[in-house]
């Protein structure tokens, strides 16, 4: 009996970890990679250190990915962080647990991930093709008879079209996916850049740009309405701002734009005081200092950087002697401080964003094999489905897992049974 043929179409994570599982499984495995190597997304993922998976629970796990997340109950069921971690210290890469739960290369390099990849799929006698950018889908009778790229059509029995989304698209996420599954009858929800710097009216204070600041509380605006709250890091850039609380809140502050809804951060820089003891604070400070100047004062209570766009804000002048400074202009100032107020104009582009939000619609998925519901033999992974989370090592869990399962499920059309979850 001759080996079912499967081909992967996309060399990043969730390709990687399909053909690699197809292959495990007795198929023949092409890979087909539109760049010049594979798995370059993963290389600079992370600031090149690439946050693998995380050590949150199930239930805390789909949560990140907001109302689609229960579609990865299936493929975790089957191949979950316990599972990825021992992957790759089977395969000689040990990894690390870090704060926030993330699980990181020992090494402290995202390219020997590649390398374990890459050496897992030569021992399986994988065939990547490099430089090979797939054109189209031939579909007869329903069902993937073969896949053409601008060299040949490669004969198949299955096909596993893990392109990527279509964010740093110079490392070949360039949107090809999308294309491919639409031309076959697939739905296509609109993408959109997702874990994206947000650009504020008017640009950042000159003096701003660069300052990364720590504890804070960080609110988003729909309207006047508040719809998320964070507390972490908020950096600031010239044009605007990002950092893991903005990032995860970028994608509800993006779809708002796109629905010409008002946008903006309320900013608290003292999110350990409450409104009363920051009030008694100062106070205490302008009784002690009375002597000293507004702008001296306030290195007591923020980082230099921050003083001169204060001053700015609230118009106390700064030579001002602090005994001087009248009820109003605390309470101001204390409003400043509690309730910062970036208002936001837009967002990066695809270029800066970390995933892709949108993708192919889940209800045309299968999550207990990744098979297309349209096209028999077609099989959907990582970050081309309509599916991102938060950073953290969400994202790219999601894609090895859905890569395992279609990789698994290509190669023996079923996979073992699932896993015993523990959603604690």
């Amino acid at each position: 009996m001759s080996k079912k043929t499967v081909v992967v179409i996309g060399g990043g994570a969730a390709g990687l970890m399909a053909a690699g599982q197809a292959a495990e499984h007795g198929a023949k495995v092409i890979l087909l990679e539109k760049m010049k190597r594979p798995g370059r997304k993963i290389c600079i993922s992370g600031k090149g250190r690439c946050n693998l998976t995380n050590s949150a629970p199930v239930s805390d796990f789909i949560a990140h990915f907001g109302k689609n997340g229960r579609f990865l109950r299936q493929p975790f069921s089957r191949f979950f962080a316990p599972e990825l971690v021992s992957f790759f210290e089977k395969h000689g890469l040990p990894v690390t647990l870090e704060r926030g739960g993330r699980y990181f290369p020992s090494s402290g390099k995202a390219p020997d991930i590649l390398k374990v990849f890459l050496s897992w799929l030569a021992n399986l006698n994988v065939e990547i093709h490099d430089n090979r950018g797939v054109e189209s889908l031939v579909i007869e009778n329903n069902r993937i008879q073969a896949v053409v790229t601008g060299r040949e059509r490669i004969v198949c029995d299955a096909a596993i079209l893990a392109t990527g989304g279509a964010s740093y698209p110079a490392t070949g996420s360039t949107g090809d996916g999308y294309r491919l599954a639409e031309a076959v009858g697939h739905t296509i929800v609109p993408i959109r850049p997702a874990l994206v710097p947000l650009e504020i009216k008017g640009g950042i204070h000159p003096q701003l740009a660069g300052l990364e600041l720590r504890n804070v509380g960080v609110r988003l605006l729909i309207d006047g309405k508040k719809r998320r709250q964070l507390f972490g890091e908020l950096h600031f850039l010239k044009y605007g701002v990002s950092g893991p609380t903005i990032l995860t809140l970028s994608g509800d502050a993006v779809d708002g734009l796109r629905e010409g809804r008002k946008v903006a951060l309320e900013v608290d820089l003292k999110a350990a005081l409450s409104r009363q003891k920051l009030d008694a604070r100062l106070i205490r400070d302008f009784e002690k200092r009375h002597r000293e100047i507004f702008a001296d004062v306030l290195r007591g209570l923020m980082p230099a950087q921050l003083i001169p766009f204060c001053l700015e804000q609230t118009s106390i002048p700064a030579d001002r002697l602090a005994g001087e400074i009248s009820k109003k202009e605390r309470k101001k100032l204390l409003h400043w401080l509690k309730d910062l107020v970036l208002e936001v104009s837009g967002h990066r582009s695809f270029s800066e964003a970390i995933v892709t939000a949108g993708g192919v619609h889940l209800q045309e998925v299968n999550p207990r094999t990744m098979e297309s519901t349209i096209v028999l033999g077609l099989y959907l992974a990582g970050e081309i489905l309509d599916l991102n989370g938060n950073t953290g090592g969400y994202n790219l869990q999601a894609a090895f897992s859905t890569g395992w399962l279609a990789g698994c499920s290509a190669a023996q059309k079923e996979c073992t049974e699932p896993r015993t979850l523990n959603t604690d």
